[in-house]
């Protein structure tokens, strides 16, 4: 329950100001995360990410922890987040030439077309995940071990620095979510 000011009340429903507070402070959370991750994905290619997630997470190699596959299944997601954007459209399309209608009615009936999006879209990302899976299988992919990298990362002051600032932001970003 959220105190402060109450600006409407109808039946169990209670609007307050510190329930505003919290819903506006959730709301810029939400677009700064996804500025962020939109700015990062837009400006490092897949394969770079990928070889970062994996150095930044080696550490955790010494407790067994799978490091090389987390990092690829990330690469593989990133990868086919566009091919999933691509299909969905053409899914939409050809509900729509079929005569569905996916913006229009209520709520319920809008869920309800989804249905027509979604198993098809389903279909095809099961699809490409198995021939991705058999590619793997057919060209031998065992993993991280014995794997050598194209370019080697290494780091600079404008890392450290970028790092420090990060590090700061999400100190700053902990402590007004104490005080709100």
């Amino acid at each position: 329950m959220s105190s402060g000011e109450v600006y409407f009340r109808w039946k169990f429903i209670r609007i307050t100001s510190g329930g505003v507070n919290i819903s506006v402070f959730m709301i810029v959370r939400i677009l700064l995360l996804i500025a962020g991750s939109s700015l990062l994905t837009y400006t490092t290619s897949p394969i770079t990410l990928t070889d970062a997630i994996e150095r930044l997470l080696s550490p955790l190699n010494k407790l067994k922890f799978p490091v090389h596959e987390l990092a690829m299944m990330m690469s593989i997601a990133l990868r086919f987040i566009p091919t999933l954007i691509e299909e969905t459209d053409k899914i939409m399309s050809a509900q729509k030439a079929r005569g569905a209608e996916i913006d229009s009615g209520s709520m319920g009936s809008r869920i309800k077309n989804l249905i027509s999006i979604m198993i098809p879209l389903f279909i095809s990302a099961f699809r490409r995940a198995d021939e991705l899976a058999t590619a793997m299988e057919c060209r031998c992919y065992n993993g991280g071990s014995g794997r050598t990298k194209l370019r080697q990362l290494h780091s600079s002051y404008r890392d450290y620095i970028a790092l420090t600032i990060t590090i700061l932001f999400i100190a700053a970003a902990a402590v007004v979510d104490r005080l709100v």
